[in-house]
């Protein structure tokens, strides 16, 4: 199915508009027509329940396994108030790559185990299933505070929450191979295995998994670390889960013990090896974090480097793997674009620039040292150097927002332009318009925001002030240094200011 949706700016520039549209719509294409987005679309996923979901092995039926993100854990080695899985990286926390990683399979069976900082997780992703672990006394634990959710299925895959790394094609590969497993686990050969937990093997069979506290010095040299993510036959840890201890340095519960616990109970235990892949790399520390942002900085810049994105100093150019650009745009490093950010062909993005979740179209010019968050460039419209766009912003077709410019919730008409120190802010402004220097427009008295609307073709003079909510209208021209409390009617000449007088200068 493929049609097109128009989105009025007001939808566009709503908080979570360019997360909701990405994570819901194929979207095919995208323009900026008279101050409304039209975006081409397949279908809805959810609606339809078009996902791109892989076929698992014979005894597998994807339909009944859900998946589990581990998250409740304070994360005391990044030295932060912060939970750890809402680090974030290139602009976006640590959960959503993992979240979105196991979207395509499981869509809405997805429970998340939540305890140190949980508030600001549930505020961060409102639509998210969470399941609370008041006291975090482990890893086993948070699975045992998830049994009342995961009964009624017969598998659940578990990943830890601060894996950033891995991929839809990570998780669809990993559970073929442990189709009709009782107990599996990923791992991997670091190294400098470090923090990581040790695979322990016998005759070649796996037969536990030794968490780096508790390890002995003579097995530090093993490098097979265990990945933190399981894939785990229901049935198999209802009888597992009860057989925990917490007989260890940490004094918790370790899920890792139930492959131990497997072993000497029979069951099938599957330690599926992953190699070297970075994909499935943790992070436990501020260095760990720099290093798993880098590794995803580089694929990404190389992604956009290969399709056709013209790239200066490609070394100092951030860009989330969420971002959209496509071939023919051109970026100049240092440079940073975050978020759903979406840049078309022929625009160019000025070096020191920040985009933060914006769309710029086609033949943009984003010049240097401007910052912008939430907000819209039409085509062929100029911005900076040195402009701050806010939330709900709209710089027009053709349009100038000069420098030292700040538009907050504010139109720019096409053809309209406001080039040097000036902020607008809750203001319509019509097409062709012009706004001298130091303009402000005064839209807020200490309790509320008020709007102030000007028409076409209108003259604001300079170091004027406009105390919303306030009307200016078509071709009506506003006298340099004036302050403008009433409306101005179309064609008419406002001026609300001192009238001048010259006086004798008095000689000493």
């Amino acid at each position: 199915m493929q049609g097109k949706i128009f989105v009025p700016i007001l939808l566009q520039n709503s908080k979570h508009f360019c997360q909701k549209i990405f994570t819901f719509l194929f979207v095919v294409n995208s323009t900026c027509i008279n101050g409304q987005m039209e975006i081409h679309v397949l279908c809805n996923r959810k609606t339809l329940g078009y996902v791109s979901r892989k076929n698992f092995g014979d005894n597998m039926d994807i339909t009944k396994c859900a998946a589990l993100i581990l998250a409740a854990g304070k994360g005391t080695r990044m030295h932060s108030m912060k939970p750890k899985v809402m680090q974030t990286i290139l602009g976006t926390p640590m959960f959503s790559y993992v979240d979105l990683a196991l979207q395509p399979v499981f869509d809405d069976k997805i429970f998340v185990v939540a305890g140190h900082g949980a508030e600001n997780i549930a505020r961060a992703f409102p639509d998210i299933k969470i399941v609370m672990q008041k006291e975090q006394l482990g890893t086993g634990h948070a699975l045992l505070c998830a049994m009342p959710e995961l009964y009624k299925y017969e598998y659940v895959l578990v990943v830890n929450g601060d894996a950033p790394l891995i991929t839809n094609s990570v998780v669809t590969d990993f559970i073929d191979r442990a189709d009709g497993c009782d107990v599996a686990f990923a791992s991997i050969e670091l190294d400098d295995a470090g923090s990581y937990g040790r695979v322990v093997r016998k005759n070649g069979l796996v037969t536990g998994i030794v968490e780096a506290k508790d390890l002995e010095t003579n097995a530090r040299e093993n490098r097979e670390v265990n990945a933190g993510i399981y894939f785990l036959r229901i049935k198999a840890i209802e009888e597992l889960l009860p057989q925990l201890g917490n007989n260890n340095k940490s004094g918790e519960y370790y899920i890792t013990d139930l492959v131990g616990l497997g072993v000497a109970r029979g069951m099938d235990v599957r330690a599926i090896k992953c190699g070297k892949d970075e994909n499935l790399l943790g992070v436990n520390s501020p260095a760990e974090l720099c290093r798993i942002e880098e590794i995803l900085r580089r694929r990404t810049v190389q992604k956009f480097l290969n399709a056709g994105v013209i790239m200066h100093a490609p070394d100092l150019v951030r860009i989330s793997p969420l971002a959209s650009i496509e071939a023919g745009a051109e970026i100049c490093g240092p440079c940073e674009i975050y978020g759903h950010s979406e840049i078309k062909s022929g625009v160019f993005v000025g070096s020191n620039t920040v985009v933060i979740s914006s769309k710029i179209f086609e033949n943009a010019q984003i010049r240097a040292f401007s910052h912008l968050e939430e907000a819209i460039v039409c085509q062929n419209a100029q911005v900076g150097p040195y402009t701050r766009l806010r939330p709900q912003a709209v710089v027009g077709e053709d349009a100038h927002a000069g420098n030292f410019v700040e538009l907050k919730k504010t139109t720019l008409g096409k053809g309209a332009k406001a080039n040097h120190l000036t902020y607008l802010g809750d203001t319509e402004i019509g097409s062709n318009t012009n706004i001298g220097a130091g303009t402000i427009t005064c839209n807020y008295d200490g309790k509320h925001k008020y709007k102030t609307k000007i028409g076409d073709s209108a003259f604001i003079g300079s170091n004027t002030s406009l105390v919303a909510p306030v009307n200016v209208g078509d071709n009506a021209l506003i006298g340099a240094g004036s302050v403008i409390t009433r409306n101005v009617p179309e064609n008419e000449l406002g001026i609300g200011r001192a009238r001048q007088k010259n006086l004798p200068k008095k000689i000493q």
